[in-house]
């Protein structure tokens, strides 16, 4: 074998190639036993898999007992072969990190000082109170409730002015107030006389515009009437906010609700005198007054007129104004106005 060698160089052949074919066989064998034993490992790339510069993916065994055993030294013809560590063989690169999908994180600003924080905001103030008490809502009052013995005088202004001389002057004569209710129509008609009501000292209420049917009308006509005689009342300079009093004493749920809305409490009466009808009605001032008499009790609302019967020309509740008076205060009642309904 190799002629023209020496017995020296054929020797270290022999050497070489023993210890290639050691290196081999341990390899193999190191191979074999991962397989056989851990299959493999997670994360690691597989079969066929390449690197990212394109080169087929090494797997670097893991020393161990499978390992040492593989590759244990081996004899030559000529002697041991050192064993060649298997992790000289190979290398595996890291694994390249997946990209992320969600939004890069943020590092979080410093926090201010305490002293540097907004100020919270005061809690917001109570609801300003109502224009008057909760309790009349839905109502139509008919009796002041809880006022004792007294009796409000009301009148009401929708026609003409012919007896407000003769009553205005009977109040103050009797150091008494009442309240006047008048139309839009009629402020707009009489402003020298709702001025000499307020200036007497007298309440006014909203007694509507034009004095309609409130039934007959919808929700919307009825803030017109209301509120377009507001206007009216205060232009002559007068505020009738919050007392209502419905034309015809006409009303239901539904408009009583809706005068409420427009922050209206409607008043009605305990007792009309019916000195409206006029001696041509049958009616006469003794008549008036007996009625108030007939009808009197604590929180009495009676309901009178500031005009002449148009088809007569009598004012019949002029008239009786001074002997209504004196009888319901020789029975004990003083008078009121009806704010005393806003005292709750």
């Amino acid at each position: 074998m190799w002629p023209g060698l020496s017995d020296d160089q054929r020797s270290r052949r022999l050497r070489l190639i023993a210890l290639a074919v050691a290196v081999a066989l341990s390899a193999v064998a190191l191979v074999l036993a991962l397989v056989l034993s851990a299959g493999p490992q997670p994360g690691a790339p597989q079969p066929g898999a390449t690197t990212t510069s394109g080169r087929p993916a090494v797997t670097a065994p893991t020393n161990g007992p499978e390992t040492a055993s593989a590759s244990s030294p081996q004899r030559s013809p000529t002697g041991p072969v050192p064993a060649v560590s298997p992790s000289s063989a190979a290398v595996t690169p890291a694994p390249t990190p997946e990209p992320s999908t969600g939004a890069p994180p943020v590092a979080p600003g410093p926090t201010p000082p305490a002293e540097t924080l907004p100020a919270q905001p005061p809690p917001p103030p109570p609801p300003p109170a109502g224009p008057f008490p909760a309790a009349l809502l839905g109502k139509d009052v008919e009796v002041l409730p809880g006022a004792g013995a007294v009796v409000a005088l009301t009148f009401d202004a929708g026609a003409n002015s012919a007896a407000l001389p003769r009553i205005l002057q009977t109040l103050s004569d009797s150091g008494i107030h009442g309240t006047f209710f008048v139309t839009g129509a009629w402020a707009a008609a009489h402003p020298a006389e709702v001025a000499a009501i307020v200036a007497a000292g007298h309440r006014v209420g909203n007694h509507s515009m034009t004095h309609p049917y409130f039934s007959r009308l919808p929700d919307d006509g009825i803030g017109a009437e209301v509120l377009g005689a507001q206007q009216s009342i205060q232009a002559a300079g007068a505020d009738p906010r919050p007392l209502f009093r419905f034309p015809f004493g006409d009303r239901d749920t539904r408009t009583i609700a809706a005068v409420n809305n427009l922050g209206y409490v409607p008043v009605r009466w305990t007792v009309d005198t019916l000195g409206w009808k006029g001696t041509s009605g049958g009616i006469t001032s003794g008549q008036v007054a007996d009625r108030v008499l007939a009808a009197l009790r604590p929180g009495e609302i009676v309901l009178m007129h500031v005009g002449s019967n148009p088809d007569d020309g009598s004012t019949l509740d002029a008239d009786a104004l001074p002997r209504i008076i004196d009888r319901v205060r020789q029975a004990g009642y003083g008078f009121v106005t009806l704010d005393s309904l806003l005292a709750g």
